[in-house]
């Protein structure tokens, strides 16, 4: 199978829908110039009345969105920075997410949103270094954050032909990694995780740009004869509880590995999850790796020790191996 890049993988899932559905339109900040490489040439190919370069208004434009859905297109919002949600808070959640439950389920706002999720990539600082995706999960928005180009491709596409807004958060530090990828039409369902590697000892549950570092934690485990399997959850909402729950009731132990809030973050929902449905299984209690609760400093030695690591996951598998 051939291998392309994660932003090439993003790339290719609008162009082929674009091909598939003449509904489809870009919307945001730099779209013609392709600030960030995933529109790059779509102006050529498919004209300016698809393609929409705005203000810097992301509360603007998320709801030119909305209304362009109402009225029967299918839009594509691309933030260029993850913390510009705050922006657009009002439009994504009191207007794209609920008017369709205000309407009584007559209309539908089929907005497909894509924004570079951080990650623990250095030197954003505080104000381009928050990572607030738990925030739209709370409001029930559909949500998922690949972590391989082909995940890419297939969430994406699964994003681009649902009748409800969904956020794809696309981690800018993966944004160059090569990967095989199917050709042709290619979906992956919201709500399906997937393990990417199997163990018997623990389960590390590793969000988005973090399953990288996860997997190479998992080797290093194994040469100290720790097998530990390694779930991506990659749909954020729906969660998939099978697989994530099926996985530590066969190993017993689980850390979880996410780069939001340790206070009300996801990995507290997938901690309360586990315990809702796998307590009996659990043979030690369930762990957390994330981020504090502070703001993200631009100075290295501290962002270290703000951010989720590698060797802060690894310290934290081998003393639960031991629990």
């Amino acid at each position: 199978m051939r291998e392309i890049r994660y932003l090439e993988a993003l790339s290719e899932a609008l162009r082929e829908e674009m091909r598939r559905d003449p509904r489809v339109v870009v919307i945001g900040e730099d779209i013609r110039h392709s600030l960030r490489g995933m529109t790059k040439g779509i102006l050529q190919e498919f004209g300016p009345n698809r393609i929409f370069d705005t203000p810097i208004s992301e509360a603007g434009f998320t709801g030119l969105a909305t209304g362009a859905a109402m009225a029967g297109m299918r839009p594509v919002v691309e933030f260029q920075i993850n913390a510009l949600l705050f922006l657009a808070f009002d439009q994504l959640v009191d207007q794209a997410l609920k008017l369709r439950y205000m309407m009584g389920g007559q209309g539908k706002v089929p907005v497909t949103y894509i924004l570079p999720a951080s990650g623990a990539r250095p030197g954003l600082a505080g104000q381009h270094a928050d990572h607030p995706y738990p925030l739209l999960l709370h409001m029930g928005m559909k949500a998922a954050m690949p972590s391989t180009p082909r995940d890419a491709k297939g969430l994406f596409t699964a994003a681009l032909r649902d009748d409800d807004p969904v956020m794809i958060f696309a981690p800018a530090a993966l944004g160059g990694t090569r990967g095989p990828v199917p050709e042709g039409d290619f979906v992956i369902q919201l709500g399906q995780a997937e393990v990417k590697r199997k163990g018997n000892d623990m389960t590390i549950v590793a969000v988005g740009p973090l399953v990288p570092a996860a997997l190479k934690v998992a080797e290093e485990l194994a040469g100290d004869g720790i097998s530990a399997e390694v779930v991506d959850p990659r749909s954020l909402l729906p969660i998939d509880h099978e697989t994530i729950v099926g996985s530590v009731r066969k190993t017993g132990r689980v850390v979880i590995f996410d780069d939001s809030n340790r206070t009300c973050g996801f990995a507290a929902e997938l901690a309360a999850i586990i315990a809702d449905e796998a307590f009996e299984s659990l043979r030690a209690p369930v762990k957390r790796v994330t981020r504090a609760d502070v703001p993200v400093p631009f100075s290295p030695p501290l962002e270290n020790y703000v951010l989720p690591t590698r060797d802060k996951l690894l310290a934290k598998c081998r003393a639960l191996a031991k629990a």
